[in-house]
Order: structure tokens, then sequence, then C-alpha cells
């Protein structure tokens, strides 16, 4: 498994498809709140003018020199539910980026949140 700390090193490096494709560069992590293990990263993309944050597991992720190897499509992360640049993720939103890979969503016994910014 990828260590947080680890992983935040690589913040703006690009981020890659399985195909080595750019989806786009590495914003920020998100860790699972139940076990603190690294979970979901943002990952900036679209136009200089008009950018946005959208969300991808890292599952299988393989950091290589310069950029992060993620295990889902471009296109798939790309069609992920997203957040402003500068915006927060709600904690009502965190069931549809589960949903959106096909992964179980499960908040935390007191409906605590799933994910939260490193």
């Amino acid at each position: 498994m990828i260590q947080s700390a680890d992983i935040r090193e690589w913040r703006d490096h690009d981020v890659v498809d399985p195909k080595g494709h750019k989806v786009g560069t590495l914003e920020t992590i998100y860790v699972n709140t139940s076990t603190d293990e690294p979970a979901m990263a943002t990952v900036r993309t679209g136009l200089p003018t008009r950018q946005r944050l959208v969300f991808v597991p890292l599952d299988q992720a393989i950091v290589g020199p310069g950029y992060l190897k993620v295990a889902y499509a471009k296109k798939q992360v790309r069609a992920s539910p997203s957040i402003g640049t500068d915006g927060v993720l709600p904690a009502e939103g965190e069931e549809a980026i589960f949903q959106h890979y096909g992964l179980a969503y499960h908040p935390g016994t007191g409906g605590e949140r799933k994910l939260a910014r490193r």
C-alpha cells in the first residue's frame, strides 16, 4: 500500500491511466477515515481557464518516476463526480464517487464521513 506521507510528495505530478494516457495532475489525497489509508485522489483536469478536480480511487495505484498510475481508464476518471479547484467534497457527495467506480460505500457506524482530505 502507498503510504499517505509518500504520496503527498507527488502533488502536481502527472496522473496516468493503465495505458499511460495522461488524466491530469495530482492535487490532493483523501484517506479512509476508519483506516487512515489513502483511498482517493483528486486530479486536476480541464483547460487552464476551466479546471476542476475529479476523484479516482487509489487501489492498485503505482507510483513511478514523476507520475502516479491509477487502475482506471482516463475516460472513466474524467467522467467521475467533481468539485471546483478550491472546493470541498460535501459529505453527501461521497457515495456518488464510490458508485461511479462500482465500489461499496459504507459510512461510519455513527454516519461519519468515509473520506478525509490530507
